[in-house]
């Protein structure tokens, strides 16, 4: 696991094939535009999620805004910087290892809730036009591309970032379909693994090897928690 992983992390293009991941993202965009379809969340629209201070209607357009963040990057023209490794990028954001009071974990809340205020059914008629999109031009993206974000004030490679919105798309999508009762969106093992890999490496970083081998191997003296976030 450690060599593949690692080459999954780092971005050094000795991994898995650009294309995966871009199909990968693909199939999961697709599938959480699917789900924010779902009756079921618009009939929960304003009720708790299961996620703590998150609202369905909130929750929903987090994981909506994961298409959005693609889409922004998509005709980027800026300059970008020398990309950082995916264990810095996330080592780097504020929200990551933050309480839900931060600030960073506060204004993510908040625009989710801005996010949804036109109803359910806009915000999934959003989702689906921005993957329509993404769908036709992400596979032209240059295969060495990189970008800047503005939000974080680094650079990635652009399929680096897509790993990361491939794990939020995954996560979030759990996340909704727990909230709103309905079955959490089955997918192929091409869009599992590589969040498996990256969650895994993020843990191993986060609380160390030891800490997670025994999670895995050994439920009488393992942590309280190996949480990659």
């Amino acid at each position: 696991m450690g060599d593949s992983v690692g080459r999954v992390i780092t971005g050094t293009g000795e991994g898995r094939h650009m294309g995966e991941i871009r199909e990968s993202y693909l199939v999961a965009a697709e599938s959480a535009v699917a789900l924010l379809r779902e009756p079921a969340v618009a009939a929960a629209w304003s009720k708790p999620s299961a996620l703590n201070e998150f609202s369905v209607a909130g929750l929903a357009a987090h994981l909506a805004h994961q298409l959005v963040r693609i889409d922004s990057l998509l005709d980027d023209g800026g300059v970008p910087g020398e990309p950082v490794p995916l264990i810095e990028h996330f080592s780097r954001s504020p929200w990551v290892q933050a309480g839900l009071d931060h600030e960073s974990n506060v204004g993510i809340r908040q625009a989710g809730e801005a996010a949804a205020a036109d109803g359910p059914a806009a915000l999934a008629a959003k989702a689906e036009k921005l993957f329509e999109r993404q769908r036709a031009e992400l596979p032209a993206q240059p295969r060495d591309k990189v970008v800047h974000l503005p939000w974080s004030g680094w650079s990635l490679r652009f399929d680096d970032f897509l790993l990361t919105r491939l794990v939020e798309l995954v996560v979030h999508s759990d996340d909704l379909a727990a909230s709103v009762g309905v079955e959490t969106p089955k997918l192929p093992a091409s869009v599992i693994d590589p969040v498996v890999e990256l969650l895994a490496r993020l843990a191993v970083h986060r609380h160390g090897a030891t800490a997670v081998i025994r999670t895995l191997s050994r439920a009488e003296r393992a942590p309280a928690t190996i949480s990659a976030f």
